[in-house]
């Protein structure tokens, strides 16, 4: 039996094949991938693909940020804006809250209060009612027509307003020229009469709302008084009937009294009481809010104190009127309508029918103020107060040459209200305000029984009150 030989490959030729054959392979290798991908048309997609899908990403990434980022100012612009919303409200409540503290503590210590005048230092003077007589520089005979009707003048002005609480003053600003001829007058008149209350104010027709404003707040700085009212110097007054007015309204806060309208928003340049922000009150055509007529109105102290606190960031509408009630706009306040605020006055012609402030006068219901409409005031207010106040005064009208007797009367409290209506308003007697104020109920029964009288020609005259007022 033959025996194989075994023959052993040596070591090194194993070493050698084995590289051999893989330098081959890798050679085969890489030249199979090279050639599958950049001939293959769906590795060359593929690639393009994958090289383009991290740019859709940022794509989608880019808007998604931008978004964050106007969001976020967004957020942050209304952040801003309810802070200043709620700075501004902290403000408001922080000067209501000093002037109430300040009042307190003049009341509990009798310190000198901050609402004192600072020319003299003096404290406020606790008053029933402040009369302001809107008025211009060129009105010195429409003051003198009211000083010989039915405004007290001189030591009778004084007396009233000492006694029985009722403050009158013309009210009027400045020239745009300092020390002008015109300043000059009023100050030469001012002397000779002291009834002026001289305002912050440059004088202008345009400067109505302005003036009102300023008006307020300088009287709400020198008097505490309960009521304050605004009047124009072409408007007849029963001081007597408009204290009775007052006095029942006295307990209630937020109180804006006068004959309430609301007239169409002229929007058409050149005419009278245009008015440039028309676009505020809706489409053409529209009316104005609920407002006092211009001629006459009268507000409770919270609501003059309301106008002095907030007088810088109150609006200022063409229209006086219509400023003073989008000041109210929002607050709790009581309009009371009062007709009896706004009455016609009579005719010079005799074959008219009597009007409105001459019968109610007849019939003891008397007016509490009197104009017309198609003047804005008394027509000719000049030459015609006189008669108005002879026809529509409450009580019989009282010489002016007869007040040196009546200076002389002593009239007991029980005897004011009876002397009141007898005499008219030019001969208040000599009792406190307080008990003057509270007789003024007397008044009230003496209208209650002529009511029913009144009613059914009031209905008739309606149409024609609403013809003639004003579109403010």
């Amino acid at each position: 039996m033959k025996q194989r030989s075994t023959r052993k490959i040596s070591l090194k030729w194993i070493l050698f094949i084995c590289t051999f054959f893989f330098a081959l392979g890798s050679l085969f290798s890489h030249r199979l991938w090279n050639t599958t991908t950049s001939d293959d048309p769906f590795v060359l997609k593929h690639r393009r693909e994958q090289e383009t899908a991290p740019d859709d990403c940022d794509n989608k990434k880019k808007p998604a940020a931008e978004n964050d980022v106007m969001g976020e100012v967004l957020k942050t612009h209304e952040a801003i804006e309810s802070l200043d919303k709620t700075v501004a409200m902290l403000q408001m409540k922080l000067a209501a809250s000093r002037r109430n503290q300040e009042m307190k503590n003049k009341d509990a210590t009798g310190a000198a209060s901050t609402l004192a005048l600072a020319h003299n230092g003096s404290r406020r003077t606790k008053v029933f009612m402040v009369i302001g007589i809107n008025t211009a520089f060129s009105s010195r005979k429409r003051r003198d027509s009211i000083r010989k009707t039915w405004m007290p003048h001189g030591h009778k002005l004084v007396k009233l307003e000492r006694e029985k609480g009722i403050v009158i003053r013309f009210t009027i600003g400045h020239s745009a020229t300092s020390s002008s001829i015109l300043d000059r007058a009023i100050d030469s008149e001012d002397a000779e009469h002291k009834d002026f209350l001289r305002l912050e104010h440059v004088e202008g027709y345009h400067e109505l709302s302005s003036k009102t404003k300023t008006y307020f707040s300088t009287a709400v700085t020198k008097w505490d008084a309960e009521f304050y009212v605004k009047v124009d110097d072409d408007v007849h007054v029963n001081l007597g009937m408009l204290a009775a007015t007052l006095r029942h309204h006295r307990y209630k806060p937020g109180v804006y009294i006068g004959c309430m309208k609301s007239g169409p928003v002229l929007s058409k340049k050149y005419v009278k009481y245009r008015e440039p922000e028309y676009w505020k009150f809706g489409e053409a055509g529209n009316k104005y809010f609920r407002h006092a007529t211009g001629q006459i109105y009268a507000i409770s102290k919270d609501l003059a104190d309301y106008i002095a606190i907030n007088q810088p960031i109150l609006h200022k509408y063409a229209n006086e009127d219509v400023s003073l009630g989008s000041w109210f706009i929002g607050l709790e306040v009581e309009h009371i309508n009062d007709r009896g605020m706004c009455c016609r006055t009579p005719s010079t012609q005799a074959i008219l029918k009597r009007t409105d402030c001459e019968r109610k006068a007849q019939e003891g219901n008397t007016c509490v103020a009197s104009f017309d409409w198609s003047c804005s005031g008394i027509c000719k207010s000049v030459e015609r107060m006189q008669l108005v106040h002879q026809k529509c005064g409450e009580g019989d009208a009282l010489d002016r040459s007869q007040a040196s007797d009546l200076e002389s009367d002593k009239i007991d409290s029980e005897e004011a209200p009876f002397n009141l209506v007898a005499k008219g308003s030019a001969s208040f007697g000599s009792v406190p305000w307080h008990s003057f104020i509270d007789g003024l109920g007397f008044i009230e029964n003496v209208q209650k029984q002529h009511k029913c009288i009144s009613e059914k020609s009031d209905d008739k005259e309606k149409s024609s009150w609403t013809s003639n007022q004003n579109p403010a």
